[in-house]
């Protein structure tokens, strides 16, 4: 292993994290590998504030805070990745309790002791512990959790409030339902969580397989920085907690959460990323992994050789018009009590509220499509019996519902021919309930 030599330090003047330790109240000039960060946030005054955690070889772990202020999110520093070098001048180093640490101030540059930095930093394994990360198919709510994902998309939901969207490739578990079915009237369960649909254009980007999380600060949200974290990196996000909100997962944020990106080349990163490619490849493999070895035998389709695909796929499908198979869940119809399925005509019309691992999205059950898929025009009795089978309800029970999944056809459709992409929807055809 390279090591930088202390007469190399005395002529640059920059000092080893080791020897910075003891320098209490005083001036010094730093240079270190970052191996995380804080999330950016407001400070108690009138600026911002941006922990990071820097290493060297005097001093590989556990590493020290360096907290940098600067007038506002956009002037603190650019960290690209863990690993990433940076040099910081005039730093007063600090003590609080028994923990030692820098005060930033402003930066020089060093290029040949960067350089030098460089090469240790690269014979040297990454300290992070990637091990303790979950997955997304592995969370749970109410616990505090590391997580690997992809940045896919950053944006502004509400002023001064942003979102998160992050993937890895796996599913989130399925959730069970609280909602009442008549909720459906004046509450219908969402689509999303943010307050408007993403646009078309930004589905199109996002991978066609594995749950995309919504990932958010509960408190606070306009005093921490989220918007300067990049989309298309990889990122160990550590001590972050999991919420559900309206039968969605939601990736909630704390000031306390840390972060680092991962360069492409990461073990993990590629595990994932191999793990993705060669699902998206297999004939069946679109289907939730949840609903292995088959999904549920209540409903049967007209086209039983036609490989499944998700409903991201549907969104994202590059035609307005099309037909597709898929496995979903059923989450909610409206409206919600068979007996107002039909219209005073005799016409069958309703909305069904379809759920897979990538998505929601509604789907009309209409006229013909729908006596194909009740069997006719059932009674009562067996209606209600077969939306109970539909939608996870336990006959007699106030638990909440745990929808199975099932095989579908939809088409898609559009309604105005002057917006096709803007009035597009989605009808079930060719598929029957199995009484």
């Amino acid at each position: 292993m390279p090591i930088l030599e202390r007469d190399e330090y005395d002529d640059y003047k920059f000092l080893r994290i080791v020897d910075a330790m003891a320098s209490i109240n005083q001036k010094v000039n730093l240079i270190g590998v970052v191996i995380e960060t804080g999330l950016p946030k407001k400070s108690k005054g009138t600026d911002c504030v941006w922990t990071l955690k820097i290493v060297d070889e005097s001093h590989p772990s556990p590493g020290i805070s360096v907290n940098v202020f600067a007038e506002n999110f956009e002037k603190l520093p650019r960290v690209e990745s863990a690993g990433d070098i940076v040099q910081l001048s005039h730093v007063v180093m600090k003590i609080h309790g028994s923990e030692v640490y820098a005060l930033f101030n402003k930066k020089e540059q060093d290029k040949k002791l960067i350089a030098g930095l460089r090469k240790w930093t690269i014979s040297r394994q990454h300290e992070t512990a990637l091990s303790d990360s979950l997955s997304l198919k592995e969370i749970k709510e109410g616990h505090r959790f590391n997580l690997t994902c992809k940045v896919l998309h950053i944006c502004e939901v509400k002023e001064g409030e942003w979102m998160l969207f992050v993937w890895d490739g796996t599913d989130a578990p399925p959730l069970n339902v609280h909602t009442k079915l008549d909720d459906e009237v004046e509450n219908p369960l969402p689509l999303q969580l943010e307050a408007s649909p993403l646009s078309r254009d930004v589905l199109c980007t996002f991978p066609s397989v594995g749950t995309v999380l919504r990932m958010t600060a509960e408190q606070c949200n306009e005093k921490l920085g989220l918007h300067i974290l990049k989309a298309g990196r990889w990122v160990q996000f550590r001590n972050i907690n999991f919420k559900v909100h309206s039968g969605l997962w939601c990736g909630i944020l704390q000031p306390f959460s840390k972060f680092s990106y991962l360069p492409k080349n990461d073990n993990l990163v590629l595990q994932c990323q191999r793990a993705y490619d060669e699902r998206v490849k297999r004939k069946w493999d679109r289907m939730p992994l949840s609903s292995f070895p088959w999904p549920s035998h209540i409903t049967d389709t007209d086209y039983p050789d036609v490989p499944f695909v998700t409903l991201m796929d549907i969104l994202s499908y590059p035609e307005v018009t099309a037909k597709f198979r898929c496995v979903v869940r059923v989450l909610a119809t409206f409206p919600g009590q068979p007996s107002n399925f039909r219209a005073p005509c005799g016409t069958y019309r309703l909305r069904l509220t379809l759920e897979d691992p990538t998505t929601r999205l509604h789907a009309f059950l209409y006229a013909e499509d729908a006596v194909k898929f009740f069997g006719g025009y059932p009674s009562l009795y067996k209606m209600i019996r077969l939306q109970n089978a539909l939608l996870g309800v336990k006959e007699g029970a106030k638990k909440p519902r745990n929808p199975p999944w099932i095989q579908c056809c939809l088409k898609s459709y559009y309604v105005d021919k002057t917006n096709v992409w803007g009035s597009r929807k989605y009808r079930i055809f060719g598929t029957q309930l199995i009484d």
